[in-house]
């Protein structure tokens, strides 16, 4: 029997793609605007459970490395859990990151094809202003910003998509964007980012 989970809570994406990532729009049938896809993310769980497990107030982050075209698959996949995480709440959500409990990640069980395992490691999610601040030890040093809109004081978001992080994406741009690790060392500042407010879930 699969076990129920939730995820409610915030995502900041980081991503190679040099202006605002087409596979928001195109639902990942458009190539990445440099033909592959380099990209981090940091998630701030604000509510969630993982069958009995409570996973409030977890940091979670991933590496996801895309070869082309997103919904073509064959991603390389790193997943990073906070180190004051329990063992329960790492399985548990090593499971949904995985896409093996279904619900809105998966996907991931179908597009991931080399799963390079997880580290638990300090974690900080954290909101200047409007700028998202994610370190993930040795892994990560990034600060997302959101694009200002034509009005005072409203971001650029698209709203209303069917893209399965969430419907409405904060269009955003990296201020600072680092990643080091599994062999790779990207430097992704000026580039496309984007933040989501996460409801996830495995509910019908």
């Amino acid at each position: 029997m699969t076990e129920s989970w939730s995820l409610k809570g915030e995502l900041a994406l980081s991503c190679s793609c040099t202006v605002f990532c087409p596979c928001v729009l195109s639902l990942g049938e458009h190539p990445p605007t440099e033909s592959r896809c380099q990209t981090w993310a940091g998630i701030r769980i604000d509510d969630g459970h993982f069958d009995t497990t409570d996973l409030s107030g977890i940091k979670v982050g991933l590496m996801m490395d895309l070869p082309g075209i997103m919904s073509r698959g064959n991603w390389t996949a790193a997943l990073f859990v906070d180190d004051n995480a329990s063992a329960y709440a790492v399985k548990g959500l090593t499971r949904i990151f995985t896409g093996r409990v279904g619900g809105t990640t998966h996907l991931l069980s179908i597009l991931v094809g080399q799963f390079l395992g997880v580290r638990q490691v300090p974690i900080t999610y954290e909101t200047q202003g409007e700028t998202r601040i994610i370190r993930i030890e040795q892994y990560v040093d990034g600060a997302i910003t959101p694009v200002r809109g034509k009005e005072a004081g409203q971001n650029v978001v698209i709203r209303n998509s069917e893209y399965w992080i969430g419907s409405d994406i904060i269009v955003s741009r990296a201020d600072k964007s680092r990643f080091r690790g599994f062999g790779r060392n990207w430097n992704l500042a000026g580039r496309s980012a984007e933040i989501v407010k996460l409801d996830w879930g495995n509910s019908t």
